[in-house]
């Protein structure tokens, strides 16, 4: 492992906290609040706290860009290793069944379980009259329509979580690496990417446009992050003036696009070479981003939990009628930080904590593994 790795690890949970608390609150701002056009047209006073803070947060309108910021950290940090060993053995092949093994091992408790948070939370929630309109379909169907990442295909969103929708693309895209990572063996990551893109424009025109949503729109995105993981391991390092020249416009054609669809394209575009140039970057050891750190390990928690604990403080306190003051979604922000922490501690800590005996087992089996003589090219000994 180089030395620089334990700033890139850092670096990255960093920005997952980050991603997971901009898409967190983008909701909370949603569903705990009146807006900002209500609040301006109920003549409030100019300076005051809750004035400054709802003019400070309307860039939180934005706040789905944490989602292609996840595509393209997920898909580096999925190919990063195999793209490693890619370079150092050209014949090497991805074991399908282990990886697909850890993914759900990573993947399903922790949905399982917030799947059934979100029932508990939403059974709450509809005790309360009147019922908060981000209540859906709680049942069987729609559970294993959810658990089966079908959401957006078959199956309607599970309850108030309509997060999942892009968890369930992230399963799709995980099903789907081994054949991937075969395609990108044969063709090179570069012309990969290109099919990807294709792809993705035709998938966005043929299926998201009649409401199918499904991996192959966003797949380019993901793939974005392999592609970096993939200039890191041959050494190649992006220029400062790119990240500060290229993402702004990025960023900026992504906000002012007409579609959902557009944005990510953009957005994901737009982070590309920031997260490139941040793995080589030192990481900060100041307070705040040792915070972001923290937030980014419990992230997937955070992103699968935290719509259901909204509707429910909302119908709990307020009876689904969205308070005025903003202040109320700042702090129902912080209890659902909180529930979200918990809530690794008790579930996914423990899935991580599985795969780590996997791979402490793999490690010492691999080291009993007598060492295996080198046959020289030409075949003689």
């Amino acid at each position: 492992m180089k030395s620089g790795d334990g700033d890139s690890t850092r670096n990255v949970e960093a920005m997952r906290g980050i991603a997971a608390m901009i898409v967190a609150y983008f909701h909370c701002r949603v569903i705990a609040w009146v807006g900002i056009r209500e609040y301006i047209a109920g003549h409030h006073a100019l300076f005051s706290l809750d004035t400054a803070l709802a003019y400070l947060t309307i860039p939180f309108v934005w706040g789905s860009i944490g989602v292609p910021i996840f595509f393209v950290i997920s898909g580096y940090c999925i190919h990063r290793s195999h793209a490693a060993r890619l370079a150092r053995n050209p014949l090497y092949r991805l074991d399908a069944g282990d990886f697909l093994l850890r993914r759900f091992i990573r993947i399903y408790p922790v949905l399982f379980c917030a799947l059934m948070l979100t029932f508990a939370l939403d059974s709450f929630s509809a005790s309360y009259w009147p019922h908060n309109d981000r209540l859906g379909d709680t049942g069987l169907f729609a559970f294993a329509g959810n658990l089966l990442a079908l959401q957006g295909i078959t199956a309607p969103t599970y309850g108030s979580n309509g997060a999942l929708w892009t968890l369930s693309l992230e399963i799709q895209f995980y099903a789907l690496y081994p054949l991937l990572f075969a395609v990108r063996r044969r063709i090179g990551t570069n012309w990969t990417l290109a099919g990807l893109i294709v792809l993705g424009a035709v998938s966005y025109a043929w299926l998201e446009r009649r409401g199918i949503i499904v991996f192959s729109s966003y797949w380019a995105s993901w793939y974005l992050g392999a592609w970096i993981a993939e200039r890191e391991v041959r050494g190649q390092r992006v220029r400062k003036g790119l990240v500060f020249a290229v993402a702004p416009l990025m960023l900026v054609l992504g906000c002012v696009a007409p579609t959902q669809y557009v944005q990510f394209q953009f957005w994901a575009m737009a982070f590309a070479p920031f997260l490139e140039w941040m793995l080589h970057a030192r990481a900060s050891r100041a307070l705040v981003v040792r915070a972001l750190e923290k937030i980014g390990e419990f992230s997937y928690s955070l992103y699968i939990v935290h719509i259901p604990i909204f509707v429910a403080l909302v119908s709990w306190r307020f009876h689904s009628i969205r308070p005025v003051s903003i202040l109320w979604s700042m702090g129902f922000f912080l209890v659902a930080l909180a529930v979200a922490y918990v809530f690794h501690l008790l579930v996914e800590r423990p899935a991580m904590g599985v795969l780590g005996r996997m791979s402490a087992r793999r490690s010492a089996a691999r080291a009993s593994l007598p060492p295996q003589t080198p046959v020289p090219v030409d075949g003689r000994s």
